[in-house]
Order: structure tokens, then sequence, then C-alpha cells
């Protein structure tokens, strides 16, 4: 044989001369015992055999092993930078396969791990949901069975009880509302109700409704009243919402005699960025990320002295996305925090309104 004869036919020639040597005694015993010998039917079929033998082997090797290792090299090639022609791939090439092989398990062990990563992030949300329905569904369930235990007798300890059991029922229908708008806003059912309003109306009647609620941690609600009307297109309630989470928010975790302050700023010819910033406690940047996840909260503690469904922070991201905007987060421990978004500026050809579906 030559020396450019191919491995694969190589093999296949010896894997059919032994199979034809095997075959021919077998068949040549065969005919002996039947007194039907031949020795020009046995040369035949010999031949026949052989040939047979050759073309399927090879076959296989040639056009599905063969085949089948070119293929995985070519996938692997796309997934790296190599400049490699995959043409140009021998068996015999195994040094660059394997190095492609490496290159492609790195990028899968990267998305092992993130999968990894998503899975904790599904098991804290378990978690945190679990114990946010739990906790006030075991208040009101403690304060009833006192009441049936012989509390309801005593006027004043019922009124007591009742009432927190009231406040607990509050809390369950305010998560789950909550729950249901996310719901709504992925599934894209929530309809946005989009208009030309005026932004600073909205940022004067947040603060209006907050006031008392600064006012008990002597929290100055800062914004600047001098401002001339700023119109934008979007859907005015659900801004009114965006805004009051987010300066719930800055209040509930802001400083006692701390500053709660929201600015309008031009961001483009056609966009404007609010943001709402604080002198609070801050937040670490390792936390940022998960800033807006439903549930996730900085206080690893358990403690929810804060109160709230947990939810604020996600349904505003959810808002801003629906509006195809975008939200910024920027704290520094121990300074304080600023949350901004952007919004469409309205053109100034009148009122419009439209509704349109969340995508």
């Amino acid at each position: 044989m030559s020396n450019n004869f191919r491995r694969s036919y190589k093999f296949a020639a010896k894997t059919s001369l032994y199979l034809t040597l095997f075959m021919t005694i077998f068949s040549a015993g065969f005919l002996i015992f039947s007194g039907l010998f031949s020795m020009k039917l046995i040369v035949v079929y010999a031949l026949s055999c052989f040939i047979f033998s050759f073309l399927i082997i090879q076959y296989r090797v040639e056009f599905f092993i063969y085949k089948k290792i070119k293929k995985i090299y070519e996938n692997v090639s796309l997934l790296s930078s190599s400049t490699l022609d995959p043409d140009k791939m021998t068996l015999t090439d195994m040094t660059t396969l394997s190095r492609e092989v490496e290159k492609f398990a790195e990028g899968k062990k990267l998305e092992i791990e993130a999968l990894q990563l998503r899975d904790s992030y599904r098991k804290d949300f378990m978690g945190n949901i679990s114990h946010e329905l739990k906790t006030p569904l075991f208040t009101v369930q403690g304060y009833i069975e006192t009441l049936l235990d012989g509390a309801m007798k005593d006027k004043k300890v019922r009124k007591k009880y009742l009432t927190r059991a009231a406040k607990g029922v509050e809390r369950l229908i305010y998560i789950v509302r909550d729950l249901d708008m996310i719901t709504k806003l992925e599934t894209g059912e929530l309809r946005l109700n989009k208009e030309n309003f005026d932004i600073i109306e909205v940022v004067q009647g947040v603060f209006d409704l907050l006031e008392m609620k600064a006012a008990k941690k002597n929290i100055t609600l800062v914004f600047d009243t001098d401002y001339e009307p700023v119109m934008v297109y979007a859907d005015r309630d659900r801004i009114q919402q965006v805004l009051t989470n987010l300066v719930v928010n800055s209040i509930k975790y802001g400083k006692n005699d701390g500053t709660t302050e929201v600015m309008i700023e031009n961001r483009s010819k056609n966009k404007i960025i609010v943001r709402v910033s604080d002198n609070g406690e801050g937040i670490e940047e390792a936390h940022i990320p998960r800033l807006f996840e439903r549930f996730y909260r900085v206080d690893k503690s358990g403690s929810r002295k804060e109160g709230g469904s947990g939810l604020g922070l996600s349904i505003v991201k959810h808002l801003i996305e629906a509006h195809k905007e975008r939200i910024f987060v920027e704290s520094t421990p121990g300074l304080g925090s600023e949350f901004s978004f952007t919004l469409k500026k309205a053109k100034k050809s009148g009122k419009t309104a439209n509704k349109s579906r969340v995508a």
C-alpha cells in the first residue's frame, strides 16, 4: 500500500480481510460437509465478501464517524475567535480539536454557573415570598385564636386585636396586589394609558401625599417649585406610582432629620431625567445589581420593621421598562442614594391619549 493510503481505508481493509477469512473458512467447511465444495465458488465468495465488507465498513468510518468529528469541530470553532479554517481539519489534528473543545467546555461552565446562580436567586425568592405571606397570616391567626380562647369578652381587647388582625389582612392584600401587578407587567396584560401631562404637578402631588409620613422622621422633602411646566408623554397614574414608591423608599430608609430631594433635568432633546435622592444610610455596591428583585432586602437580618411588601422597587423597574425607559441607581454607603429614571418629552402638538399593551 502507498504512503498516501488513508488510515480509514487501512482500517476498513484489515477489518474486511479478517471478516472475509472467517466467513470463507466457515463457508468452505459447510460446503465440504455438504459435498458441494468448489474452489471457484469459494474464490468468488471470498472476493464478494471482501468487497462488500470493505464498502460497508469504509462507509461507516468515512461518512459517519469522520463526519461526526468534523461537525463537532465546526460547531466549537463557531464559539471561539479562532481564525482556523474548519475545512483544513484532519482526523490527526487532535491538538487543535482539543483546544477548541476546551474553549467550548469553558463557555458551558460559565453557563452552568449562571444557571446555578439563577437557581440560588429562585430559592431566595421562594423563601422570601413564603416569609412575606406567612408573617401576616400567622399574625391574623394568633389574634383570632386569642379572641376565640376568651379574649372576645373584653371589649377593649377585642377591638385592639381585631384592629391588628385587620392590619395583617391589609398587608396580605397589599402583597397580593403588588404581585398581581408585576405578573401583569411581565405577561403584557397591564395596559398603559399614555397621555401628555405635567410631571411637576405629579411630584408636588406625591410630596403632599407623603408629607405626614416624612414628618414622623423629621425628613425634609425638597423640590424646586420654580420649575415651569415640564410636559411628558407617559401613563400619569403609573409614573405617580413610580415616584411614590421611590420617595417612600427614601423616607423609609432615610436618616432622621435628613432630606429627600426630587430634581428634574433635561437629558436630551426628547428626554428628561427625574432624580430622587437622599442622604440616608446608602447601599453597598454588592447589593445594587439585585435591588430590583422581588422581595430582595439589603438587610438579611429578617427584620420587617419597616413594613412594605418588598415589591416596591421591582414594580418601579417594571413600570419604567414598560414605558421603554431606563432606571439608574447610584449609592455611597453612609452618604445616601439616588434613583433616577428617564421619561419621554411630550410633543407640542397638543394632548393625545393612547392605550397600549405592555410588550
